[in-house]
């Protein structure tokens, strides 16, 4: 799976809130849901490329498809 590298919390979550998430709560992570699916999200900069990936594709993105949203 390709990576995501370098994503900021901060561009993660507007990347997701324009894919239509909204913020549940927050805490060590932010959780988010569509109503279908919950993400969660941690608060530090930079996110993980590995875990990026694998919050692109439990939202239903490939890599490249999240990118483009970044």
């Amino acid at each position: 799976m390709p990576k995501i590298p370098g994503v900021s919390h901060a561009a993660a979550l507007r990347a997701l809130r324009q894919a239509g998430f909204q913020i549940i709560r927050q805490g060590g992570h932010t959780i988010m849901s569509n109503g279908v699916c919950t993400l969660a999200i941690p608060r530090h900069n930079p996110i993980n490329a590995y875990t990026m990936g694998q919050i692109a594709k439990c939202a239903g993105y490939t890599p490249e498809q999240f990118k483009r949203l970044l």
